[in-house]
């Protein structure tokens, strides 16, 4: 069964790519513009949302469907990605499959050259995700820089002692004891 707010996506993207929801009753057309505000839906598709749940609406169906939005919001439907273009589609749970994507009727779709629909984003949370992986990263490049210059530390203390008892021309065998002292 699709949840409201599964259909709530679904219309999302369908309206960024200029589908209209179609209300019966009134013979209306709704596009909101803009569809979101910030993380959240925007108050226009929020008006629209109430609008086609209202009982007083009657039918009311994504332009190019043929599913009432009241019909997605029963168990006998759900919302998968379609195989065609990575949008989100209703299908029967049970029985016959809807008769074509909402996309069929778009020529110019799936296009790869404009940016795909979305759902509303946390920008704070977005930005904060990607500053933590950024820090993790710098982490863990400093800590491989820090290893390599010990290596490269201990190299050096290791040629200048072997360059020191060469000098003293003793003919000892040089300790193999780790130069780390435990804490």
């Amino acid at each position: 069964m699709a949840s409201a707010n599964q259909v709530r996506q679904y219309l999302a993207y369908w309206f960024q790519l200029g589908k209209k929801v179609i209300i019966c009753k009134s013979e209306e057309a709704c596009l909101p513009k803009p569809i979101f505000r910030g993380d959240l839906y925007s108050k226009e598709f929020e008006e629209v949302w109430r609008k086609i749940t209202s009982p007083n609406s009657g039918d009311c169906y994504l332009e190019g469907t043929e599913e009432t939005i009241a019909q997605l919001l029963t168990p006998e439907w759900e919302i998968i990605v379609c195989a065609r273009c990575p949008m989100p589609i209703p299908v029967r749970t049970k029985g016959m499959p809807a008769a074509s994507c909402p996309c069929y009727d778009l020529g110019w779709w799936p296009n790869n050259e404009i940016p795909a629909p979305r759902v509303p984003v946390n920008t704070k949370k977005h930005l904060n995700w990607i500053c933590d992986r950024l820090l993790k990263a710098n982490a863990q490049e400093q800590e491989q820089e820090q290893e390599q210059e010990k290596k490269k530390v201990d190299s050096d203390n290791r040629d200048n002692q072997q360059n020191f008892l060469a000098e003293l021309s003793l003919d000892l065998p040089i300790c193999q004891c780790p130069r780390e002292i435990a804490s």
